[in-house]
């Protein structure tokens, strides 16, 4: 039993505790905007997850080649 409360079981005084202790940290006036913060955050990490499983794979038949057949071959550059 002991192990369960070591283990980090967050009761509701615990929550009203950590509340209490980031208003005072922050203040109720940044605690929005924070909050918003992570919000945009999170929703730009799905869209960047959502797009990433859109496109597709790329496999090595499928890579592109020149008028030769060579991947590989370098090509000087142009100055």
């Amino acid at each position: 039993m002991s192990l369960l409360i070591i283990a980090g079981v967050v009761g509701p005084w615990q929550i009203i505790l950590i509340v209490a202790v980031a208003l005072l940290m922050f203040g109720g006036k940044k605690i929005p905007e924070l909050m918003g913060g992570i919000g945009k955050g999170m929703k730009d990490f799905k869209k960047a997850i959502k797009e990433d499983d859109e496109t597709p794979k790329e496999t090595p038949n499928d890579s592109p080649k020149d008028s030769s057949g060579d991947v590989n071959k370098k090509e000087p550059l142009k100055q």
